[in-house]
């Protein structure tokens, strides 16, 4: 069945964990107090960089700065939709100084970077569809951000309002498979966001809590294969089976600091 998916090449951006830590709690995942493996971090990250390659998709990466370790969660950074760049404005104070990097790469890549007023983290809450832009909110990003993200993307944004805190980012609860369907965890949403998401996505591949607590949500799909995190082998054998192809990625010494794969990738479009 996997024949019927079509992938289109992408390209990412990415930034490498060389001074990943946890040394603050600003989510449920986070302990200061659990030890990270620097080393294994960046040899994970690195298969994924080889694997999107392999796969035929462009990487290009932002120079870490030191001080900031949450700076490898380049998805945060931004939402680029048609050149266009919606970039960040952290809930935490500690993350802030990432905005400045990001925005200093993509000036001089040639974008126009649009700083917002509101809180607003990137590709974490700002998803693209390839029609309309899904806009989580609840815990990071507020209301106010997805008026400003439509005003300067100019594509309608529809907004979801999240009520798990271990899934704080839209990222956490929702990927998107293809121009025409998502994968995503019910119970990560409002009532009324539920309602919203099954009539846009009626044949949407509904995953479960165990699903979501192994990142499987947190997945990057180039609309046949499906970067996800080995951990979630029930959702993975779900979307082979609409499908799919799931390609494992192990990002686990990201979970420790609330991420994954989708967290570790920006896309650029």
């Amino acid at each position: 069945m996997s024949e019927s998916r079509e992938s289109r090449p992408r390209r990412f951006l990415v930034c490498e964990p060389r001074h990943f830590a946890v040394q603050y709690a600003i989510n449920p995942w986070m302990n200061p107090d659990r030890p990270v493996d620097v080393d294994l971090a960046r040899e994970q990250w690195q298969e994924l960089i080889r694997t999107y390659r392999a796969h035929g998709h462009t990487v290009d990466a932002v120079e870490p700065v030191p001080g900031l370790p949450d700076m490898v969660f380049a998805a945060n950074a931004a939402c680029v939709v048609g050149g266009r760049v919606f970039g960040s404005l952290f809930h935490a104070p500690e993350r802030r100084p990432e905005s400045l990097h990001y925005d200093t790469w993509f000036k001089a890549a040639g974008y126009t970077v649009y700083r917002p007023e509101a809180v607003s983290e990137g590709e974490g809450d700002l998803v693209w569809t390839g029609r309309y832009v899904l806009a989580g909110t609840g815990f990071r990003t507020t209301r106010e951000a997805h008026r400003e993200a439509q005003e300067f993307l100019g594509h309608p944004v529809i907004g979801l309002t999240l009520v798990d805190p271990y899934f704080y980012h839209l990222d956490t609860a929702l990927f998107v498979l293809d121009d025409a369907n998502v994968c995503y965890y019910p119970e990560a949403f409002s009532p009324g966001s539920r309602e919203v998401l099954r009539r846009l996505f009626p044949d949407a591949v509904e995953a479960t809590r165990e699903d979501a607590m192994s990142w499987g949500l947190n997945s990057v799909s180039d609309g046949r294969h499906v970067f996800i995190a080995p951990q979630a082998e029930a959702l993975s054998e779900r979307l082979a089976d609409h499908g799919y192809v799931p390609v494992p990625v192990d990002l686990s010494e990201f979970h420790k600091a609330g991420g994954g794969i989708k967290c570790c990738t920006q896309e650029i479009r």
